[in-house]
């Protein structure tokens, strides 16, 4: 890519691109084959394998919220990410022992580290730029090229790898991916040391335990915790529960510490601005709960009803996961560019409204399988151009919501609980991907004791996936017409 994107940036802002492509190369790649590898190699129906997969990629984006408090309060943010990146590599390499048990133990290590590394990476990013910095929104955009950078990767590289040599090996190399992250985040520390709360904190410093201080007993308390994620992903029903007791905590949470850095200015700013960040969360729930459809029925659908035939070479189902990423990374430089120009002759939309459009569009990428339907093939088969125009309408409506809802969070919180805000920005991502796991289990009925025909199952993957793309219409057209009262509570936050 074209470095000079980031000409007038802080210097920092490349080492953490770097830092979460190679992350996100490892996240993305175990992903890509996740679901593939519980219904082909350990034999689970579809089901099955959906519901163990958004238990997994909730509780990925749920550990941010205690990740992102242990480093406010103990470790500090460039701790936690090298704690995480550790603990990830790790899980990668347990998955290698090939049965079920290794997997969750695995997918275990891989969500704790995942809590580490991915909020405070982020809210490093944020913490290079001033306050009210007009180039913050570009900088995160910048920042979310690295991450697609690091998906097209794995959903090339390691897809292919995976399905083509052996799963092991996509899961090994997804492995050496998180290493390369550590190396880098590491070596080039200083270029990030201007970024405020890195190091371990007072209180993270004070002796609590056989000689042990708070931050060394958090690493300690880390691994302990890999067991009680392999049993929320064996028994992901108890999730239904916890997530929801999460998001009410956090959101009280949240509030009252708004009204708390309030009584110091003597108005509600911050309270309202909290609110605002809630309704936020829950339009961010319901965007990925359907474009985590990706990992699931998108990629099953692609197995059985997609030709991904291309010049008499067939395209691995997983592969056909790229399309997001390569898309991000040939729009993202264009979004980031017309952020800043779209600002300087006042035309930039609201945050709500740029939330309200990002839906609509993820609506459309949906719909685009009733055109593909027109052109069916003899084995029940849509051509590869359906999923390629449903990537590009989800992926331009990620690019109106998801780097600008990272910004929008270091932006609405009060400095001293960025961290924590980070960490319930991704609580909306940990939800929205469980209650995606749900959705998907509705396309089900392949594997196990129930097998639909081809033709069945086109029939049922093409209805839910209409039902969903009318569903998102209406709630785009509501967060519209709410536009100006969350504007309102917003306080001026552009």
């Amino acid at each position: 890519m074209n470095l000079n994107i980031a000409k007038g940036h802080p210097n920092g802002l490349m080492t953490l691109f770097f830092s979460e492509m190679w992350e996100r190369f490892c996240y993305y790649g175990m992903r890509a084959l996740l679901t593939l590898y519980l219904v082909k190699s350990l034999m689970m129906g579809d089901a099955e394998a959906a519901l163990i997969y958004g238990a997994y990629t909730g509780l990925v984006y749920a550990a941010p919220i205690i990740g992102g408090r242990m480093a406010d309060q103990y470790l500090g943010y460039r701790n936690a990410v090298l704690l995480g990146a550790v603990l990830m590599a790790i899980g990668e390499f347990l998955i290698l022992g090939g049965t079920e048990h290794f997997l969750l133990i695995g997918m275990g290590a891989i969500i704790i580290g995942n809590g580490y590394f991915k909020a405070n990476i982020s809210t490093i990013v944020g913490k290079l730029y001033e306050e009210n910095d007009p180039r913050r929104d570009s900088g995160f955009t910048i920042f979310y090229i690295g991450i697609n950078i690091g998906a097209l990767l794995a959903t090339t590289v390691v897809a292919f790898v995976g399905e083509t040599y052996g799963f092991h090996y996509g899961f090994a190399l997804a492995g050496v991916g998180m290493l390369a992250a550590f190396f880098i985040f590491w070596f080039n520390r200083h270029k990030y040391a201007a970024a405020e709360g890195l190091d371990i904190t007072e209180a993270g410093k004070q002796k609590v335990f056989a000689g042990l201080n708070a931050a060394q007993l958090v690493g300690i308390g880390s691994l302990l915790v890999i067991p009680l994620c392999y049993f929320l992903i064996r028994h992901n029903s108890w999730l239904d529960y916890i997530l929801l007791g999460l998001f009410v905590y956090i959101a009280i949470s949240m509030v009252l510490a708004g009204k708390k850095a309030d009584r110091v200015q003597g108005v509600s700013v911050w309270r309202d601005r909290m609110i605002a960040l809630v309704i936020f969360i829950l339009i961010n729930i319901t965007f990925w709960a359907c474009f985590e459809q990706a990992g699931t029925s998108l990629t099953l659908f692609a197995d059985r009803n997609v030709d991904r035939s291309i010049f008499g070479w067939e395209m691995p189902a997983s592969m056909t996961q790229f399309f997001n990423p390569f898309f991000i990374i040939t729009f993202g430089s264009l979004f980031s560019v017309m952020w800043i120009k779209l600002s300087k002759i006042g035309k930039n939309p609201s945050i709500p409204m740029k939330f309200s459009l990002g839906i609509f569009q993820l609506a459309l990428g949906f719909l685009v399988t009733l055109v593909g339907l027109q052109f069916v093939n003899e084995s029940f088969q849509v051509p590869l151009l359906t999923l390629f125009f449903l990537y590009m309408l989800h992926t331009t409506g990620e690019l109106f919501l998801s780097p600008i809802g990272l910004s929008m969070v270091t932006k609405l919180s009060p400095k001293n609980i960025a961290g924590t805000a980070m960490g319930a920005w991704f609580l909306s991502y940990a939800i929205g991907n469980y209650v995606g796991g749900k959705i998907a289990s509705l396309t089900g009925g392949h594997g196990g004791e129930s097998t639909l025909s081809l033709a069945e199952g086109l029939e049922k993957y093409t209805t839910v996936f209409t039902n969903i793309g009318l569903v998102l219409i209406g709630i785009s057209i509501l967060i519209a017409l709410l536009n100006k009262p969350i504007q309102k509570l917003m306080h001026g936050i552009t």
